[in-house]
């Protein structure tokens, strides 16, 4: 059993940045991945990391403002967020799968994080 904990979100306004962190318990590891989620819709790929670091995706919407990041010694992964847009505003979940190969996929992940709340003002 996983237990995950997300933390950072917050009001910004456009242009400027956030930074996710995810907390996860046990030693297990997993890919890590983002995902974010508006009211009455579908959850979104966002990000994710495979279990050494060594490996990266995201989705086109947040390529080259976004990046997430692990430190397993610490159990944690973070979601660097720059120059956000009054689109990014969203719920924000970390999640953790057994599979880098099906990480864009929100059913395929075992555990998920409550999710923190982003907002970004125009």
């Amino acid at each position: 059993q996983v237990q995950l904990v997300e933390s950072g979100g917050g009001l910004v306004q456009a242009g400027g940045s956030l930074r996710l962190s995810c907390a996860a318990s046990g030693r297990a590891l997993y890919t890590m991945g983002w995902f974010r989620q508006d009211p009455g819709k579908e959850r979104e790929f966002v990000a994710a990391i495979n279990w050494s670091g060594g490996n990266t995706i995201y989705a086109d919407s947040v390529k080259g403002r976004f990046t997430i990041s692990r430190d397993n010694a610490k159990n944690t992964v973070s979601l660097q967020m720059n120059s956000l847009k009054p689109e990014d505003t969203a719920v924000y979940y970390c999640g953790a799968n057994r599979a880098f190969a099906n990480a864009r996929a929100a059913s395929d992940y075992d555990y998920w994080g409550q999710g923190t709340q982003v907002t970004v003002s125009s």
